[in-house]
């Protein structure tokens, strides 16, 4: 799939946010060695990609065509390993280049897909796996629930955005333009989710009373 210059760079600024925040998360959550950080960095960055491209029977997947963006995820992995305690103090602008990965890789994911002769809705549904797919494989190896699963807005921005792309692409009006438009739209849609601390709703949880046993919130 061809890309002008500025949605490459993108996407590779997009692959080492990936590659940093997915390393930094690992960090976080339990006690690797350098071969774990820089293992769990690049399958943030690169496993929606790859799973994408089996499902679509894209052989071998673009990132082993692509070594520099392996490069590139290896490369945020590393700079997390080594630097992990001052770059807690960027947290916010980690978030940011997170933010634009997510919106690149599920622009890029749908409109691949339609490359490959997909329908719309298969579509929307491989910029999402390629978008979020990574992270929720990491977090599946660091045995915790995938947070795309149980919190924080992050499903729904990838969503629109691969949506956006479709729509663009039956409409006969999609290009590189388009393409920055699906991508705007997902990236301001994970900036107001962070910035008004949207969730998507939930089960309710369950409550216990002293002499009666749990029920659910908002139960009779």
């Amino acid at each position: 799939m061809t890309q002008t210059p500025l949605l490459l760079a993108l996407d590779l600024t997009g692959t080492f946010a990936f590659g940093l925040n997915g390393a930094l998360t690992a960090v976080r959550a339990v006690r690797l060695d350098l071969v774990g950080v820089l293992t769990l960095g690049v399958i943030t960055a690169l496993g929606g990609g790859i799973v994408r491209d089996v499902l679509i029977d894209s052989l071998p997947p673009a990132t082993f065509d692509a070594l520099g963006y392996l490069g590139v995820a290896a490369a945020g992995a590393l700079l997390a390993f080594f630097l992990s305690l001052p770059l807690e103090r960027f947290t916010a602008l980690i978030t940011v280049f997170d933010a634009v990965g997510l919106s690149v890789f599920c622009v890029t994911g749908a409109s691949k897909a339609l490359e490959f002769g997909l329908n719309g809705v298969q579509a929307v549904l491989l910029g999402v796996i390629t978008a979020v797919g990574g992270g929720t494989m990491r977090d599946v190896l660091i045995r915790r629930v995938p947070t795309v699963l149980s919190s924080d807005f992050y499903v729904v921005p990838a969503l629109v955005g691969a949506a956006v792309t479709v729509v663009a692409e039956r409409a006969g009006i999609y290009g590189p333009a388009s393409a920055l438009v699906a991508a705007a739209v997902c990236f301001v849609i994970r900036m107001l989710g962070l910035r008004f601390n949207l969730y998507v709703p939930s089960t309710p949880r369950r409550t216990s009373r002293r002499g009666e046993g749990a029920t659910e919130d908002g139960g009779e």
